[in-house]
């Protein structure tokens, strides 16, 4: 499957599909952030900042903060792999990586595409106005110190933010050595994240107390979590099996949701490891290509996320000014301040329960009493604000009018199904002279079960051949030496000047197509780049 996460000019959207309709771009896309942006200025934040919002639950969102990229959180206890997968999806390293066997990443990092490859500190990041982290400023300097972000050119990067947390370990060790609450961070990145990877090792299935904290921040986010069972080609079929089902038992004991959890078989190498095994080779790559899907779709999905995620904060502050205000009307005029507010922090729950009534509320809009009780006990109920309906009525007018208009510009067909749709009368396989319809130009189109067996005959040292092994295989096409030189131009598209198993593949196809009569493109299409290259 071959991700492409290139803009696209006017022209190639008019030609994104056969019948020529398009699908949600750049300037649609910039329209719904400019617009999610409004109606959070006029018509939500002023709640939050009025009953005071940011001391119970989050920050007010700045334009940075709604303009970010869509951002995957990577969760995982040490040596799951989560630092080599980010190499893989780059397909190169990125400044301040560490890949070892120990844990060897313990700080957080951001890793955001840049001009220019650099390490920002994290105090330096958390000030930053063009980037979204002036949240973290609340966790303080013992966790900035221990927070970076990773800026290098990538193509996967100019559509996506991707972050690496530290390897979770056993025990009070960690909790003691962090200086920080790890819970909370994980539960702040959590809440802005489009994509949440749980991570595991098909050799380390045990869930430490500081992960099973870790997921229970998650609870709220539960739609965008997914599980990933990495090296799953190191145990194999049978054990695979044993290996799947202990982890959802154990994953079981700790999410408490009646929802299974979506969950990817992997192996994501930098280089292939020895003595892996093969016999579920196929269900692996099916389901890493899932994987990758789901990333490729992840800025197409972004936007509508970010409506979602603002309509949920909408309903929260709202209830949140409905307490606020309840509270304050509670309290006494003159006398028994004191008592009074010592009687509703004791019975909060109940209070909960009275606004809820009044209001027809779902319990479910609710935050957990316990936790703003902790919040609450650092007020003074009598200087909250008194209820402002024509605030209210904002909030409501944003949940019942604008957002919904907002949803209403996206497509609501499957950008997906034009690409996938066959003529069943077509034969595609094999085109006629300079015939070539446009599925033979994707990746998935390529036999490359056909050309392995002539790729491993020039024996691949770490899954590379050299030109030179190489050229004597192009010159029996008999093709002229300037097509070839273009050939080996188009699929050597990483210009090592050495060819694996996919850049050889799409050499042999391009050669294909020559003699059918194809011209070579100036450029390789985005559609015929490998499964695992963005």
């Amino acid at each position: 499957m071959s991700l492409n996460f290139k803009k696209k000019s006017g022209k190639d959207r008019q030609n994104s599909s056969p019948s020529g309709s398009t699908t949600f771009e750049d300037d649609e896309y910039a329209k719904v952030i400019e617009g999610i942006k409004r109606i959070y200025k006029q018509k939500i934040k002023p709640v939050e900042a009025t009953y005071n919002f940011e001391g119970f639950h989050s920050a007010p969102l700045t334009d940075s903060d709604i303009e970010a990229k869509p951002i995957v959180l990577l969760i995982g206890q040490y040596s799951t792999g989560k630092t080599t997968f980010i190499r893989y999806l780059l397909d190169k390293a990125y400044p301040g990586e560490h890949i070892g066997v120990e844990p060897t990443t313990d700080r957080f990092v951001s890793v955001m595409h840049g001009t220019e490859e650099r390490v920002i500190p994290g105090n330096a990041a958390a000030v930053n106005q063009e980037l979204p982290f002036r949240g973290l400023n609340r966790f303080g300097q013992a966790f900035l110190s221990r927070f970076q972000v990773s800026q290098t050119t990538s193509p996967v990067l100019e559509n996506m933010t991707i972050i690496d947390t530290p390897g979770i370990l056993a025990g009070d060790k960690q909790l003691i050595e962090r200086g920080y609450d790890f819970t909370q961070v994980i539960e702040w990145f959590a809440e802005r994240a489009d994509l949440i990877l749980l991570m595991f090792d098909s050799h380390k299935l045990d869930i430490s107390n500081e992960f099973k904290l870790a997921i229970h921040s998650l609870r709220g986010q539960e739609e965008k979590v997914r599980v990933v069972l990495n090296k799953s080609d190191m145990v194999s079929q049978q054990q695979l099996m044993r290996v799947y089902g202990a982890m959802m038992w154990s994953l079981g004991k700790v999410v408490q949701t009646p929802e299974v959890m979506r969950v990817y078989l992997s192996s994501f190498w930098i280089d292939k490891p020895p003595n892996c095994f093969e016999d579920c080779r196929e269900l692996i790559e099916a389901e890493s290509k899932d994987l990758l899907r789901d990333l490729k779709e992840l800025r197409r999905n972004a936007a509508i996320r970010k409506i979602n995620e603002i309509v949920k904060r909408a309903r929260l502050a709202r209830v949140h000014a409905l307490i606020i205000s309840h509270l304050k009307k509670e309290m006494p005029a003159m006398f028994g301040k004191k008592k009074k507010q010592e009687a509703l922090l004791n019975n909060l729950a109940a209070e909960f329960v009275k606004i809820q009534q009044r209001n027809h509320l779902p319990a479910g809009d609710f935050p957990n009493p316990e936790r703003f009780k902790q919040n609450l006990a650092h007020y003074d109920m009598d200087k909250f604000k008194s209820l402002k309906e024509e605030l209210i009525e904002r909030v409501d007018e944003a949940l019942s009018n604008d957002l919904p208009r907002l949803m209403s510009q996206f497509p609501t067909m499957n950008p997906e199904l034009e690409q996938n749709e066959r003529n069943p009368f077509q034969a595609d396989s094999v085109p006629g002279p300079g015939e070539f319809p446009p599925s033979y130009w994707h990746f998935d189109s390529i036999d490359k079960h056909k050309y392995l067996p002539q790729f491993q005959s020039l024996g691949p040292r770490d899954g590379k051949v050299s030109g030179g092994d190489v050229k004597p295989i192009l010159m029996e096409s008999g093709l002229p030496n300037d097509q070839l030189a273009q050939i080996w131009r188009l699929a050597d598209f990483d210009n090592d000047g050495y060819m694996d198993i996919d850049e050889f593949c799409i050499a042999m196809h391009l050669i294909k197509a020559v003699h059918s009569g194809a011209q070579l493109p100036e450029k390789l299409p985005a559609t015929l780049m490998p499964n695992r290259k963005f």
